[in-house]
């Protein structure tokens, strides 16, 4: 399989390993890198993976993919942290994108506060990981190769 995959982290995530560590565990950003890009690369995918504190530059990261798609099979997994909960520029983006999409989070966002039970990321994503940690970035790489390979077969 070739490919590529966007792997898109929002808010806050550069804090892993220091921020609520008994919510989103002790393994920092770096090491989630580490293990998707150990993943993607076992599965023929070149990874793209970034994080920003703001929400405009997830915009211009999810357009770059959507200008990547028109020549190369092109997945996105994004973990927009809060913005998950709020932003309705990123839903737009990803509506504009005609590939894979993985709404990704550490934690079960079910099983906290009300206000994140509510995801604009979702009502575009062809899947949802959530609650499984760090071992959720490895998952996702392995659902995008999939989403990617259906596309292909079908094609």
């Amino acid at each position: 399989m070739s490919g590529r995959v966007h792997l898109l982290n929002g808010p806050n995530l550069n804090l892993l390993g220091q921020r609520e560590p008994e919510i989103y565990g002790r393994e920092t950003l770096a090491d989630l890198e580490r293990r998707s890009a150990e993943r993607a690369s076992t599965l023929g995918l070149a990874l793209i993976f970034r994080q920003s504190n703001h929400e405009g530059v997830l915009v211009d990261w999810i357009q770059e993919a959507i200008a990547e798609a028109r020549s190369a099979p092109t997945a996105v997994i994004l973990n927009a942290a809060a913005y998950t909960h709020s932003s309705i520029a990123i839903l737009d983006a990803l509506k504009a994108f005609d590939g894979p999409v993985i709404e990704l989070h550490l934690s079960n966002p079910h099983r906290r506060e009300s206000f994140r039970k509510r995801s604009f990321v979702a009502e575009r994503a062809d899947g949802v990981i959530a609650g499984f940690g760090p071992l959720g970035y490895a998952v996702a790489v392995e659902a995008a190769a999939a989403l990617l390979a259906a596309r292909a077969d079908a094609a």
